[in-house]
């Protein structure tokens, strides 16, 4: 008698953990997060939902008896971090940001994009007792979402688009990361920093000894969390840290190197529960009559859209113009300038690491009308990267 063979579920699982990997799901599933946090946040249930954000848990001994949105924005944000920490070093290490001719673009182009939205919300917010708290907002571009777009809108893009967004959104985040880390250290403890530095030192030795178990490694980053979320720099410092600190070159007998396996292992948890479950208590923006009103009228809330919308295409832009000019730097292999402007534009889609920052920089009611602006902004630039993309594609597949 013969019998029904039944699928593999680690096979069902690994299947599920690819297509979680691709940029378009993510997109997907982290808008998803963004419109079921708005409906929530404006429907009858909005108590219920500001009551699970708000709702505190942990251990208070180690201080860390936070709220469920602090545990998403610190603790699962940490994830996100961590992988973006280990496509750093990825690139630095055998990428295109190996390269200095290749990398120079990208990284001169991710400055720009950072200083000029930076001095665009400063220069319409100037004036407002507020202006010192906004600037850093628009400074970040969403690696997820903005890769989603050109993946779901720009098929017919030459390769070296993705390679140049993906490079620019890297660099940009690791500023975004330093901006963090000095802007939003309020208090400092010598003593939990230097732990941190010791279990850093340890975690760096293990990958040095190619100790492989995850029985050592997990205690060791729940450790080095706790240790620099308790010396007061924000929390998410620790997954980039560790990211940084992860060995890329695989050894002979290694199918991959521990940076790419942790990346595929981890990335599909960043992307389809991390980054989204911070979403849905980040992006639960009230809006109302009023609200919409205020976004159009407040200046921090026009600082941040402008910052975003204006400030990012001119200062990627202008600054891969200016590079390409004084020949330090060459365009990417297919790429015009209409393509970089395309790209450009879908810098301006902030969105996790920008409602990171508002939520850090700015009080309770200050946050959400500049994390309405964060939502209204990144998908203006969404709608009008995925216009200029689907333009220039079908002039790449006529070609």
């Amino acid at each position: 008698m013969s019998q029904r063979r039944r699928p593999s579920p680690p096979k069902v699982v690994a299947e599920f953990a690819r297509y979680l990997r691709t940029e378009t799901v993510g997109g997907m599933v982290l808008l998803g997060a963004t419109a079921v946090a708005l409906l929530l946040a404006n429907s009858p249930a909005s108590g219920a939902y500001e009551a699970v954000r708000d709702f505190k848990i942990g251990p208070s001994a180690l201080h860390l008896d936070l709220s469920i949105g602090a545990w998403a924005k610190d603790g699962l944000l940490a994830l996100f971090f961590f992988v973006a920490g280990l496509e750093l070093k990825r690139e630095l290490v055998i990428g295109e940001l190996s390269k200095f001719k290749a990398a120079l673009l990208p990284a001169l182009a991710a400055l720009g994009g950072m200083v000029i939205p930076a001095m665009v919300a400063l220069s319409v917010a100037w004036g407002d007792p507020r202006a010192g708290d906004v600037w850093p907002i628009p400074v970040a571009t969403d690696i997820a979402f903005a890769l989603g777009v050109l993946a779901l809108t720009g098929s017919g893009m030459p390769s070296s688009a993705r390679v140049f967004l993906l490079s620019l959104a890297v660099v940009d985040d690791l500023g975004a990361i330093i901006i963090i880390a000095v802007l939003f250290t309020a208090s400092f403890n010598f003593v939990a920093f230097g732990a941190a530095a010791v279990l850093l030192a340890l975690y760096w030795y293990l990958q040095h000894k190619r100790i492989r178990s995850s029985w050592f490694y997990v205690p060791l980053a729940i450790a080095i969390w706790i240790a620099v979320h308790s010396s007061g720099i924000h929390a998410t410092v620790a997954g980039v840290a560790m990211g940084l600190l992860t060995r890329v070159r695989r050894d002979p007998y290694e199918k991959e190197s521990p940076c790419l396996r942790l990346e595929h292992r981890l990335q599909p948890w960043s992307a389809g529960f991390a980054v989204p479950a911070f979403a849905l208590f980040a992006a639960g923006v009230p809006v109302n009559g009023e609200a919409l009103g205020k976004l159009f009228t407040d200046r921090m809330a026009l600082a941040v859209m402008a910052g975003l919308i204006v400030g990012k295409l001119i200062g990627i832009v202008g600054a891969a113009l200016l590079a390409v000019r004084l020949k330090v730097a060459v365009l990417p292999e297919g790429m015009g300038w209409r393509d970089l402007g395309a790209v450009a534009m879908l810098g301006g889609v902030g969105f996790t690491v920008s409602l990171l920052i508002a939520e850090l920089s700015l009080g309770r009611d200050d946050a959400e009308l500049a994390k309405a602006a964060v939502l209204v902004a990144s998908a203006a630039a969404s709608l009008l990267a995925a216009a200029l993309l689907v333009r220039r594609s079908r002039v790449h597949l006529r070609d």
